[in-house]
């Protein structure tokens, strides 16, 4: 049985879903899917969480619990990785009352941005964000749409040689600046690059994702749903009975696993407000994951709809 996000808004309690939900929804989490990141073979969950829009709730007490309450479920199905930036409002705070209420979990992996144009408030920037959070170092700062990148990255690289972080990247979304992305990953020694892909938007396909594996680099994947509108567009469509032997029981797991199953994606960063979706989303990570040939029917698919 499929259950839509739409369904779920509209009012379904969570006791409503025990039947149909698996274990991992019941805090007991299945194997999830790990990918190693090239630089060091550190494996990470390839599903984590992004907070844009989703955790900037201001000082709103019940939207700050119904967001930890998101980060308490993403942990105990085994997720890791948490993904910010200055841009978001108030999303840093947000996650760090959360990390603060759930006693800092041990597997957390902070991906954090610095974005401001003046290179010298780099370093402030990236202090004050840390502080919101609570952590003593992050494990990953990336240049936020390559915001001046060019001061940006040789000061990041610095820091993680002092042992201030851990890893560096570059971000871009919504198909930007593909070109200077690619020239940085051909040039630089970064270890991440996070761009926009699914099942509908896959010109990374063709150079970015194949420079990183070729490269050694690892791929964040950021708007896997384009803020929902993919699952509003096709929920009331059926999903394809040959979809059931990767374990896919709705719309959003569909895409996920679309992207999950590309060799180069190491995670993506779906953003929610929900407990039930964040379930969803991490039990995307587990079971099988598309081959080649499922793939290609599953953009068919789609793009025949």
């Amino acid at each position: 049985m499929a259950i839509t996000r739409r369904a779920i808004m509209q009012g379904l309690g969570f006791g409503a879903l025990l039947p149909v939900l698996p274990r991992l929804a019941l805090g007991q989490p299945a194997d999830i899917i790990t990918r190693p990141i090239p630089v060091s073979g550190e494996p990470v969950p390839v599903v984590g969480l992004g907070t844009w829009i989703t955790f900037n709730v201001g000082d709103d007490p019940v939207l700050k619990d119904e967001c930890a309450d998101v980060m308490a479920a993403f942990f105990e199905g085994g997720g890791r990785m948490i993904d910010s930036s200055p841009m978001y409002g108030s999303s840093q705070p947000t996650i760090g009352y959360g990390l603060r209420k759930l006693g800092y979990p041990k597997g957390l992996f902070s991906a954090e941005k610095v974005w401001i144009s003046d290179p010298e408030e780099g370093a402030s920037q990236i202090e004050a964000s840390r502080g919101y959070w609570g952590v003593a170092k992050f494990d990953l700062m990336q240049v936020h749409n390559l915001l001046s990148w060019e001061e940006h990255l040789p000061a990041l690289f610095k820091m993680k040689a002092q042992g201030q972080l851990r890893y560096v990247g570059i971000t871009t979304s919504e198909g930007r600046r593909h070109r200077e992305i690619e020239s940085i990953m051909a040039n630089e020694p970064i270890d991440f690059v996070q761009v926009t892909y699914n099942v509908l938007d896959r010109e990374v396909e063709q150079r970015i994702l194949p420079l990183a594996q070729e490269k050694g680099i690892a791929v964040i994947v950021n708007r896997p749903f384009r803020q929902g509108n993919l699952i509003r567009q096709f929920e009331d469509e059926p999903l394809p009975d040959w979809l059931a032997e990767t374990g896919a029981r709705n719309w959003a797991q569909f895409l996920l696993k679309f992207i999950i199953s590309h060799p180069a994606v190491t995670c993506a960063i779906p953003a929610t407000t929900l407990v039930a979706h964040v379930r969803e989303n991490i039990e995307a990570a587990t079971g099988i994951l598309p081959d080649e040939r499922t793939r290609r029917r599953m953009v068919d698919y789609v793009e025949a709809l």
